[in-house]
């Protein structure tokens, strides 16, 4: 199994005034890529993966359904002090199978986009994860994403990957 930490690391700085920070996940699973294309490419799945503490809920989706180019997802979630927050995600790529991209039209981040990938290997499919993200608020939010979003972030991917090992474990061969 691979797995590649998470890590928020800051490129070079654009225009903006906030740094642009990168979370990387790679995850082995004893399924198809076929089977791992139907889990994580239904947006109902995603509250099965997500921490309790946040409180995830899917508010509306448009259009209804599988998953396409143009879809809007909106999304309460409670990050910090249990207060909500409204999240809306836009799918911006799809490539059936094999990727696709959410990237927010509306929450916390000045940017967050994640691709979510899926590659074949003998026995299973490894699952890929890339976030970009940068803080609103420039200076301040950078200060905020230090001590506190970082960690959060690395909770919830860590919580992630242990629910997918739970939900689809790797088989143990005894001989």
């Amino acid at each position: 199994m691979e797995n590649l930490n998470t890590s928020a690391v800051a490129l070079p700085r654009r225009r903006e005034s906030s740094a642009c920070h990168r979370i990387r996940r790679r995850q082995f699973l004893p399924i198809p890529r076929q089977e791992a294309w139907a889990f994580f490419s239904s947006a109902v799945n995603l509250a099965r993966i997500t921490p309790s503490y946040m409180g995830f809920r899917i508010r509306h989706m448009h259009p209804p359904g599988g998953i396409q180019e143009g879809q809007r997802i909106t999304y309460t979630v409670r990050p910090l002090l249990g207060l909500p927050l409204t999240w809306l995600t836009g799918i911006t790529r799809v490539e059936a199978a094999r990727t696709f991209t959410d990237e927010q039209l509306k929450g916390p981040y000045k940017l967050w986009r994640h691709r979510h990938s899926f590659e074949e290997v003998p026995g299973g499919t490894v699952v890929c994860d890339e976030v970009e993200y940068q803080m609103p608020f420039g200076v301040l939010g950078e200060l905020v994403h230090r001590l506190v979003v970082r960690r959060r972030l690395e909770q919830i991917f860590d919580h992630r990957q242990r629910t997918l090992q739970a939900l689809f474990p790797v088989p143990c061969n005894l001989g």
